[in-house]
């Protein structure tokens, strides 16, 4: 697909836009003031592939703990910063990589230049934008009620505050936990401006409805060509949503990462458990790294002689693959 042409940014390692690949992030749930157990979710989240990863910096001991995480990691580490501008300060002395602030709400014009100045010197990306939960009061009482033109006006706003700072080290994100206005949302704003955009529906809900969720909003919003970087956002763990960002970018061409399971549905033409060894098949196929496709079928129709006839595979066949495989 033809992708919108955007900035490069550079998340330690990771370069976002310009036409790198769509880059999977996520963000630990553990305290981030415990290094032991954040480092350790870390090191699961990078096994399965997440390539960015962002931790709560809620005060200063945690911000303080972020220099022992960055040493002891290989991900590009974010710092997830509201209000407070001396956390984000703090989480720049401890090197993060990349800040997602919002600078409306860290208060008078003074701080968040300073902020900026010290991120700029560092070479520190910041993220903006808005959600639905992030509205200012002002859009509020002009647009009524939570819409996709008060999320991009918003993200529009925290853009020139920065620019307006000669700061472009930016990456914008307008999400939205209702799919259609968070849609429209990523589509004005990738109009507007040319910064890297990061693409998630935010409080998308569990592990499995959260994950068809976001499959639908993510995918129409990528296959539009828009997008750098996604987060698959669920009240799960988040290794859960490193997968399934995964595979969203797999099932659109965005991406290779791992075997692609083509398996056909269990039906009555089946005399073995289809499911129990489709299963079985992807589970031993998880941990390969190698982009292939593996085909499991049964009972499929097929022409021969211009005769249209049922074959039936039997159970040894299937069992000998999943061994093979």
């Amino acid at each position: 697909m033809n992708r919108t042409e955007t900035r490069q940014v550079q998340i330690g390692r990771v370069p976002v836009g310009g036409g790198a690949p769509v880059a999977v992030q996520s963000m630990t749930t553990t305290d981030t003031r415990n290094p032991d157990a954040t480092v350790a979710q870390i090191e699961r989240l990078e096994t399965l592939g997440c390539e960015i990863v962002r931790v709560a910096v809620p005060d200063q001991t945690a911000a303080a703990a972020l220099r022992e995480i960055k040493t002891r990691i290989r991900l590009p580490l974010v710092a997830d910063i509201h209000f407070d501008y001396r956390l984000a300060l703090a989480a720049l002395e401890s090197g993060v990589d990349k800040l997602r602030l919002n600078p409306g709400n860290i208060g008078e014009a003074d701080r968040v230049r300073i902020v900026a100045r010290e991120a700029k010197a560092r070479g520190v990306p910041i993220r903006v934008g808005a959600n639905v939960g992030s509205i200012s009061k002002e859009m509020l009482r002009k647009y009524g009620e939570p819409c996709a033109d008060a999320l991009v006006e918003s993200a529009l706003e925290e853009i020139k505050v920065l620019e307006d700072l000669d700061f472009r080290d930016i990456v914008v994100s307008v999400k939205g936990s209702d799919v259609e206005m968070a849609l429209e949302a990523y589509v004005k704003v990738s109009q507007q401006m040319p910064y890297p955009i990061h693409v998630g529906i935010t409080e998308s809900g569990t592990a499995w409805g959260g994950t068809v969720k976001s499959a639908v909003g993510l995918g129409a919003i990528l296959s539009r060509g828009i997008g750098d970087t996604i987060r698959v956002s669920l009240a799960a763990p988040p290794e859960e949503e490193v997968k399934a960002g995964f595979e969203i970018l797999k099932a659109l061409g965005l991406r290779d990462h791992g075997p692609v399971l083509i398996a056909c549905p269990s039906c009555g033409r089946a005399d073995v458990d289809i499911v129990r060894l489709a299963q079985e098949v992807e589970r031993r196929i998880a941990g390969y790294k190698v982009p292939k496709r593996v085909e499991f079928r049964a009972g499929l129709p097929r022409e021969d002689s211009g005769k249209i006839f049922k074959r039936k595979l039997r159970a040894p066949y299937w069992e000998n693959a999943g061994r093979q495989i």
